[in-house]
Order: C-alpha cells, then structure tokens, then sequence
C-alpha cells in the first residue's frame, strides 16, 4: 500500500471528496503493528471473518478470507462507488482501474467550475 499512498494525489484527484478504505483480515493488532510507522491518507479495516467486507457487496474468496487487500471506494456521495475485491499493490493495472474509478466518480471540474 506505500506505492499507493506514494501516488495518491495524482490518483485520487488530490482527494476530492473521495474516500479510500482497504480491508484486510488482518486483527487490529497486526494492522497497528505496521501503520504506525506510515503516513497513509486513507482508512484500513481490520475484519478477521470477512463480515464488513461481504456487507460492502464484496465476495470472500473460498476459503473465506478477503481479497488480498481489498478496496472499498466511497464517492463524494457517501456511497460505495466500486469494490476491488482483490487490489495487487505491485501491478501498475490496479493503480489504472482505481484511477478510472476515481475519475468516474470525481470528474475533473470543467474551466470555470469549482
């Protein structure tokens, strides 16, 4: 999630209004361990039994953990604009489609516009 975090501004439009949440099943405790020492802008989820993330419309995988790292987007409207059930943070494809998404849901202001 660092290369994530790393390009951040250019994908998400500097932030406008969206939000990013990735889940994991990892406990609290094993997330903390390692987002201390990170400066990330946006929100990770611990759900050890996949719970939030099915209830965000996502699909466990067999075994039933979460995608690896999966990517909830929440639009400027507060609702959930897209669900990346798997997000590979070493595939520059990811970082493609969750630009796509973030362009469809915060379009760039047309001249004159906010």
């Amino acid at each position: 999630m660092r290369a994530y975090r790393d390009q951040y501004a250019e994908l998400f439009n500097e932030g406008r209004n969206v939000v990013l949440m990735a889940i994991s099943n990892d406990s609290p405790e094993e997330g903390a361990s390692w987002l201390k020492d990170e400066d990330f802008p946006y929100l990770f989820g611990s759900d050890p039994d996949g719970a939030a993330f099915t209830a965000f419309g996502g699909s466990l995988r067999d075994n039933g953990m979460v995608g690896s790292r999966a990517v909830i987007v929440i639009g400027p409207d507060g609702r959930v604009a897209k669900v990346i059930p798997q997000f590979n943070q070493v595939d520059p494809a990811a970082y493609e489609e969750l630009a796509a998404v973030i362009d469809e849901v915060t379009p760039e202001p047309q001249e004159g516009q906010g």
